[in-house]
């Protein structure tokens, strides 16, 4: 083990062998972008294990994200084999639920508690403002799943809220303390409750605590700038007596304060954690130095930075280029011909990402993208246990595990179409509250009454009896085989295969591939927690699972937000709606913080680029159905001007004062029209020309027309007219 250690840690750099080999203590790794802070990580586990004889038993390593989790565990199997059990590696979520599994007693939850997503609490929340009488016009729920987040994410319960300052912060209190019940009574524990339970569980046992706080002398935490506040209490009461505490962080990579994420956490550990040594990560193994620099130069801007300078062994690399287009769908087409450009010298499809500030700018990129044959993915959409058939299917095998679970109850019961309406809900509802029992409760005492009878009975009577053959064929079956029987049983296969069209295909091979995952599930997890394997699945599929991968992401080209670029890396990047109000977000104008959070997020965007980085912006853009004229964003012009090279449109814009348009010929004496400039045509009534392609009789013309949206049209048979 020494010999194969001495061998990885030759490869580390210095900054990067003073980490690894930091002596027992307190340590803040302060990584910058591309610095291999996971390779730094993963290093020290090993060095405190094989270098410091500290047991694998003894190690706590918190990641953020599941794929950074698994890449971690990998690593660790490669360089230390068997002595790599034992350890706990994985996400803040997965960890607090693998604490509560373990202790389920101790945190006053029912063993079978089920894990619920943001959609599930979002239909929970609905459901109680029917039963408390809110109006969903005045009071939004997803206003008030936020607002109950936060509050758990800052360890607060319901109890505590007592200080009503409006009528908003009444309702949704009220809210928060009814939701609170409910999850309680069906066993069901959302994201945030999974930190706030685990953190209450430790605080208010001191027999477990003394336990975990002797257990995990070493603790590791990665991506420490995106820590909340929960998170951050977590962590220190676990490691109160720790020999060693390492935490990695990057302060110009804070870009989640929006969701709770406090980037003053890092001085805070500064503070708490006494003697603390700080290594900075500035070499990186990514991009150009051109880029970096660029990158050094925007973050320079943002005051109470701990400091750090990007700096690179490899080439300064090609300029930055900045592109102004006419309005967004010149912009789009613009990266569309220098994509293309890309592909015709023999650069992939998947080496590109497309990134934007805001989701609704993916349509005319999409559009372009899809006009031109390009393959496209819109990275960070639904996820594969997202999406509404594998719910429904998930929401059948949640009921099979707990039956108290009305929300599951109540997604399914009716889907595939069984005559179960509203009105017979409404009256399991009512008989529910009446006996303080579940709906599953309900229906079984409505149906031994008579209370529910005839066609509308039957079809409950046969949900009943579904759900109870599948509770007998989960003590009997193996996963993979209730799974399937779950799919086929319950109808919600030859439900879609009735259907026509692309849709119902997908659906059907989505619920195809659910088996599949039961299986590869069956094959690789080893159960834990004394959990059945189909509770265990669905914690799985909860916690631990991303999207299966369906092969896509290597033939295309990735369209996804600023925030969802985090930790990825592409050779060519584009950064498109680069404009005051856009990017920087026209909310972060008054308040300097999130103005600085916005400029981290553009960094983050910058420095995801290893070769080539084009920064995009429109001097008009269409804002809720009008043009606007838009600004140049700030932070291209921080950025200095001899690390860029602006393009020009291939044709010049007509303003309203210019006098000389640039014409679009046809022929060689043909007259022509100006781009930018507005035309009619007799079946797509009037538009706007935004682009051109080809010369003579072979021009074509790109008009977005108002009523018809964008068209190309040959301009010599178009029969166009300026307007």
């Amino acid at each position: 083990m020494e010999t194969s250690l001495s061998q990885h840690l030759d490869i580390l750099n210095p900054a990067q062998q003073a980490a690894v080999t930091a002596p027992l203590g307190n340590l803040l790794v302060l990584a910058g972008a591309g610095s291999g802070k996971t390779r730094v990580l993963v290093h020290r586990i090993a060095w405190l294990i094989s270098e410091m004889s500290v047991s694998a038993y003894g190690v706590l390593a918190v990641t953020f994200t599941n794929k950074a989790a698994g890449e971690m565990r990998g690593r660790l199997r490669h360089m230390l084999g068997s002595e790599a059990e034992g350890m706990w590696v994985g996400t803040f979520h997965g960890l607090a639920h693998k604490m509560l599994r373990l202790h389920w007693q101790e945190a006053h939850l029912l063993q079978n508690f089920q894990v619920i997503d943001g959609d599930d609490q979002l239909q929970l929340i609905r459901r109680l403002f029917k039963t408390l009488n809110v109006n969903e016009d005045r009071f939004e729920p997803k206003k008030i799943q936020g607002y109950i987040n936060r509050k758990k994410d800052e360890g607060v319960r319901s109890a505590a809220l007592s200080h009503v300052e409006s009528a908003y912060d009444q309702v949704a209190i009220e809210v928060y303390r009814h939701y609170e019940k409910l999850c309680e009574g069906s066993g069901l524990v959302d994201f945030a409750e999974l930190l706030l339970r685990s953190y209450e569980l430790l605080k208010n046992n001191v027999e477990l605590l003394t336990y975990y706080q002797a257990r995990f002398l070493h603790v590791l935490v990665d991506e420490f700038q995106d820590t909340n506040t929960i998170q951050y209490l977590w962590l220190s009461l676990l490691a109160v007596h720790a020999k060693s505490v390492t935490v990695v962080g990057d302060d110009d990579q804070s870009i989640y304060g929006w969701r709770g994420a406090k980037i003053e956490n890092i001085r805070r550990f500064e503070r708490e954690f006494s003697e603390t040594q700080v290594v900075r990560l500035e070499q990186n193994y990514r991009s150009t130095g051109t880029i970096l620099s660029a990158a050094n130069a925007l973050i320079s801007h943002n005051g109470s930075r701990l400091g750090k300078t990007l700096w690179t062994a490899g080439e300064k690399g090609d300029p930055i280029i900045v592109y102004a287009g006419f309005n967004e769908e010149d912009e789009a087409l613009f990266v569309v011909r220098e994509i293309r450009a890309w592909l015709m010298e023999g650069g992939r499809a998947s080496e590109i990402g497309v990134l934007y500030r805001s989701n609704a700018q993916s349509r005319v990129l999409e559009e372009a993208l899809v006009r031109a044959g390009i393959p496209y993915s819109v990275y960070g959409g639904l996820r594969f246990f997202e999406r509404a058939e594998i719910k429904d299917a998930l929401a059948y095998l949640r009921l099979v595990v707990n039956s108290k679970d009305n929300t599951s109850f109540e997604r399914v019961v009716n889907v595939p179409p069984r005559g179960i309406g509203d009105r017979t809900i409404e009256k399991l509802q009512e008989i529910a509250a009446e006996e303080q029992c579940s709906l599953w409760e309900a229906a079984k005492k409505a149906l031994e009454r008579g209370i529910i009878a005839n066609r509308i009975g039957a079809g409950l009577a046969a949900f009943v009896a579904l759900i109870e053959n599948l509770m007998a064929e989960m003590v009997e079956g193996s996963l993979s085989k209730l799974v399937q029987a779950s799919i086929y049983e319950s109808g919600l296969l030859a439900f879609f295969k009735d259907q026509k069209g692309e849709k119902a295909q997908n659906r059907i091979e989505n619920l195809e591939e659910l088996i599949n995952a039961a299986t590869d599930f069956e094959n690789e997890y080893p159960v834990e927690n004394n959990l059945s394997p189909l509770a265990a699945f669905l914690a799985y599929t909860s916690l631990e699972a991303g999207d299966r991968e369906n092969g896509q992401a290597e033939s295309h080209v990735q369209l996804m937000t600023l925030h969802s670029a985090k930790g990825l890396e592409f050779p060519l990047v584009f950064i498109c709606g680069m404009e005051d109000g856009l990017f920087p977000h026209h909310f972060s104008r008054e308040n300097p913080q999130s103005l600085e959070e916005e400029r981290r997020l553009c960094y983050v965007g910058v420095t995801r680029a290893r070769t080539k980085l084009y920064l995009t912006h429109a001097e008009k853009r269409r804002v809720f159905g009008r043009d606007e004229e838009r600004r140049i964003s700030r932070f291209i012009r921080e950025i200095p001007e001899n690390l860029i090279k602006e393009i020009n449109r291939r044709v010049s814009i007509r303003y309203p004062h210019v006098q000389t348009p640039s014409v679009i010929p046809i022929g060689e004496e043909g007259e022509g029209f100006c781009l930018g400039q507005r035309v009619t045509h007799p079946k797509f009534g009037e538009g706007t020309v935004i682009d051109h392609e080809g010369m003579g009789e072979r021009t074509r013309v790109h008009v977005k027309f108002d009523v018809f949206g964008s068209k190309w049209l040959a301009l010599a048979y178009a029969k166009l007219e300026a307007v």
